[in-house]
């Protein structure tokens, strides 16, 4: 598989100066914040997000300030996302490294998420990135319809599968969306190509949180051991739904009582497991996967041949084949 620094070539002296322009982004005169903001900056994760905006200004034209403005404004959102829900999850780990929350406490996180996002209105409005700003702000809306649903959702454990990928789009999709739009926005391309990226972004995005929820079974099946992280969170995953909508009632109301009441213990979590396996659920999750990836890169394919191109369609590609 073609790796992340592969991919990054096209864009890489950019990444190389965003990251310089991330880091302006964050200044502050409180020591406080200074020293949380470097301990931000020191566990990056793999810039996906910055390289979707990159990738796809470049397929629509020449990055310049506009994109650096984008990806700023789109990284500042997310990683006070990322935060706010270690603080909702009561989480104490991310990539590996001890959360905000864990180091500082829940009420100095949301004050880093607040600020963080406040940075980003900031960002936009001083440099009258006004459309990037909707871009983004869309996004944020969307994605917290979507965690809210999905709470919903989770007490009552009723998820059929147009209500779960109505979750995943608001939820994980529609920020890899606005990456798309957003580049193509700051190069400023036309509508009709901006809404072409967007629905570029939303397919990729789909077909990236399922690979997500297929993590927690291909991890248990490959260890013979538990992980069913969702399960314990009572996440509707596709391979689960898949599953309770092909077994007998009573099947799916034993299915539901371990997800609702015995979601803790390995043993139970273990044989639910082997359940989604046997109906084929994993199987169906992947090609769903794959069907949505196949759709984003036909609508890659619309767009001129470019080195920005192929990169962005092997992008999509490590989306569903990576491995962590």
């Amino acid at each position: 598989m073609v790796t992340l620094d592969e991919i990054k070539i096209p864009i890489a002296h950019h990444i190389e100066e965003f990251e310089k322009h991330f880091r302006g982004s964050m200044k502050t005169p409180v020591p406080l914040l200074t020293t949380i903001t470097n301990y931000i900056l020191k566990r990056k994760g793999k810039q996906m997000r910055p390289m979707f905006v990159f990738l796809s200004a470049q397929v629509c034209g020449e990055v310049n300030e506009s994109t650096y403005h984008a990806a700023s404004l789109i990284e500042l959102l997310h990683t006070a996302t990322l935060i706010h829900d270690d603080v909702v999850d009561d989480s104490n780990e991310r990539r590996g490294y001890f959360s905000l929350n864990a180091l500082w406490k829940n009420k100095i996180a949301v004050l880093i998420g607040d600020f963080l996002l406040s940075k980003g209105l900031l960002l936009a409005l001083d440099n009258n990135e006004f459309q990037l700003l909707k871009i983004v702000s869309d996004a944020t809306r969307e994605m917290s319809e979507g965690e809210l649903l999905q709470i919903e959702k989770a007490r009552r454990l009723d998820i059929e599968e147009p209500v779960y990928f109505e979750i995943i789009r608001k939820k994980t999709a529609s920020l890899i969306a606005s990456c798309c739009e957003a580049g193509a926005e700051s190069v400023k391309a036309d509508e009709e190509t901006r809404a072409r990226m967007r629905q570029f972004g939303e397919y990729t995005g789909i077909a990236f949180q399922i690979k997500d929820d297929l993590f927690d079974y291909e991890k248990s099946l490959n260890t013979g051991k538990p992980s069913g992280i969702d399960i314990k969170e009572k996440k509707m995953t596709l391979p689960l739904i898949y599953m309770l909508n092909k077994v007998s009632w009573a099947e799916k109301r034993y299915a539901i009582n371990i997800v609702r009441n015995h979601n803790t213990e390995p043993e139970r979590v273990a044989e639910l497991i082997r359940k989604v396996k046997e109906s084929g659920g994993i199987d169906y999750a992947a090609g769903r996967m794959i069907e949505y990836r196949e759709k984003a890169l036909d609508i890659l394919c619309t767009f001129p041949d470019s080195p920005s191109r192929k990169a962005l369609g092997q992008l999509v590609v490590f989306t569903t084949e990576r491995q962590h």
